[in-house]
């Protein structure tokens, strides 16, 4: 069995796309990041998930992306809530957090290399998203571009990256349908911004309700609507 690097927040997608590469029978070694976010609580759904789904090994990493600033998710700044599904990924809201995914990709990079596997999975999506410039394919293929010349196993022949992103063109809905076909526990994750006194989900945040979105289009029901988190 392959290995593979898999990006996992403890949210819907990325939990998705980790039983999505462990039903494609990759070796998994989940990496996570403790990086100063409004909702660190997801990193709790990342242990259940990563311990649910057997990975070989799960890594959480510290950075401190809260002295860096600038978005909502790592500064002082309001979270939006309830907009409408119209303003949703019609622009890049604040809680982009600035080059996130490439700061994400590159540790992934880094552990494949040491792990000598070409393969890195991340659960961006380019259709139910919050307007997130790194969660594009074009995005995804210059960085993939960039692991091959910036690498010693790629300079030297002896390994190929690819980014795999198997959620990139499915709707919410599609996502989570496939999730639960795997037998994926949804009442593990987390996908909450901005969460109330006892982590409670807010309901209303861009993720909040892209979330429940999915959850109605597919017809089922969210387990974290009538679960304690």
């Amino acid at each position: 069995m392959p290995k593979a690097v898999v990006l996992l927040s403890g949210g819907l997608d990325s939990s998705t796309c980790l039983a999505m590469a462990r039903q494609q029978r990759y070796t998994s070694y989940a990496l996570s990041f403790n990086y100063g976010q409004r909702h660190a609580r997801e990193l709790e759904s990342a242990r259940k998930v990563a311990n649910a789904l057997q990975v070989k090994e799960h890594l959480i990493i510290d950075i401190n992306l809260r002295s860096i600033g600038g978005s909502a998710l790592t500064a002082d700044i309001s979270v939006p809530k309830a907009r409408p599904a119209v303003q949703i990924g019609a622009g890049i809201p604040v809680t982009y957090v600035p080059a996130r995914n490439t700061i994400f990709l590159s540790l992934a990079l880094a552990w494949a290399e040491v792990l000598e596997t070409g393969h890195i999975f991340i659960g961006v999506n380019a259709l139910d998203y919050s307007g997130y410039p790194d969660c594009r394919p074009e995005y995804i293929r210059a960085f993939e571009q960039m692991a091959n010349l910036a690498t010693k196993a790629a300079a030297e022949g002896k390994c190929r990256y690819r980014i795999h992103t198997p959620l990139i063109n499915m709707s919410k809905a599609q996502i989570i349908r496939e999730g639960c076909k795997l037998g994926l526990d949804y009442g593990l994750t987390y996908s909450c911004y901005d969460p109330l006194e006892g982590n409670h989900p807010c309901g209303q945040c861009d993720s909040c309700l892209l979330r429940l979105k999915g959850f109605k289009e597919a017809g089922l029901t969210d387990p974290l609507v009538s679960v304690k988190t």
